[in-house]
């Protein structure tokens, strides 16, 4: 087993809900309260007439090509990213009552870009988390080591990704309005893409209102921070020169959320990240440990211990540079924890009334 398995990193059943009338005798006579049905939220005009808004070409020639209805609230887009001349599939999860526009939240996958196993359908219950909430739930399938970004040169392994340009020009037009949304936008990310929800953020201004990173690392023209990204990179078989450039290369800084952090005045911030020490979710008990096919946890404790003190240094850095900027912002780094699912799992759901408010939604919706 290699590092693969910790840096690329639900349950599906059905409650039936009952309800039954009570009664009670005084006096020799029975009073029934009748108990209201539950009332089922209207039909979603979108996956209810397997069929989607028909959304003009761009004028930079991305669409939407196709589309599946798995159910009443999943789908998948296939959508063509004209700067990378590529077709993108991007999995949708609809909100609870989608009868009236709805915010989108973009999820994105860590460092297998969601072509793999480590997604956050697989490994959280992220599914089941966001089945009473109204809010599009977007998670983009590819970019795998690429930190979603666009790369200044052409990759022999990775082509040229131009993620930025996608997930920042191209993909939220049409995302906007084949699916009758708000045009309220957050977005969050683990690992790798822990990074690249802060650099996007700051990419276009007022696109995403609110932002979630977990265990990413902002200081990516430091040296500790530049070293985790050719890791990351680097297991794609990927070169960073061809991201970036030479490691003195001003490219570096001008994609540094840690330089750039006076640009996320405005949003909601959230962070958070493990001090990389074994926490509550690092024992073999644990649903969310590693399996024995991934390392089981001794690669969960050494590996992602590693990868886990690592952008634990950024965090704590960011959190100094923001409170200096006087930049408000939710960090929670002070557990225990290491680079795994079992922690970010919990860092969505602590980071949801932040990404909520961002969305005009309120915390429980």
């Amino acid at each position: 087993m290699d590092r693969r398995s910790v840096l690329l990193g639900g349950l599906g059943t059905r409650a039936a809900l009952l309800a039954a009338a009570s009664c009670s005798v005084v006096t020799a006579v029975t009073l029934v309260v009748p108990v209201a049905p539950a009332v089922a939220a209207p039909p979603d005009p979108v996956t209810s007439t397997a069929t989607l808004a028909a959304t003009p070409l761009s004028e930079d020639g991305s669409a939407i090509t196709a589309f599946e209805v798995h159910d009443a609230r999943n789908l998948t887009l296939h959508v063509r990213s004209a700067a990378m001349n590529s077709e993108i599939q991007v999995e949708v999860q609809r909100p609870a009552d989608a009868s009236r526009p709805r915010p989108v939240l973009y999820l994105l996958n860590g460092a297998g870009g969601g072509q793999d196993t480590a997604t956050w359908k697989r490994n959280t219950d992220s599914a089941q988390f966001f089945g009473d909430k109204n809010v599009n739930v977007v998670m983009p399938i590819g970019g795998a080591f690429t930190y979603y970004t666009d790369w200044r040169a052409p990759d022999p392994k990775l082509g040229q990704p131009m993620w930025k340009t996608f997930l920042t020009e191209e993909l939220p037009p049409l995302i906007d309005a084949a699916l009758d949304t708000t045009g309220i936008h957050a977005i969050a990310g683990m690992s790798m893409s822990g990074t690249s929800v802060l650099q996007l953020a700051i990419a276009r201004p007022g696109l995403y209102r609110s932002v979630a990173a977990y265990s990413g690392c902002a200081q990516i023209s430091d040296p500790i921070g530049q070293k985790f990204a050719d890791v990351v990179v680097g297991i794609g078989g990927g070169n960073p020169v061809n991201m970036y450039g030479p490691s003195d290369d001003p490219e570096w800084a001008a994609n540094d959320p840690y330089v750039h952090a006076e640009d996320l005045r405005g949003m909601g911030i959230y962070v958070s990240n493990g001090s990389g020490l074994p926490g509550r979710h690092d024992n073999v008990a644990d649903v969310r440990t590693l399996g024995p096919a991934d390392g089981g946890l001794p690669q969960q404790l050494l590996v992602g211990g590693i990868l886990e003190a690592a952008s634990d240094w950024c965090a704590r850095n960011l959190k100094t540079k923001l409170h200096d900027l006087d930049i408000p912002a939710t960090f929670d780094i002070a557990k225990p924890g290491t680079h795994s699912w079992g922690y970010w799992q919990d860092a969505l759901r602590a980071s949801w009334p932040i990404l909520a408010k961002g969305m005009d939604l309120p915390d429980h919706d």
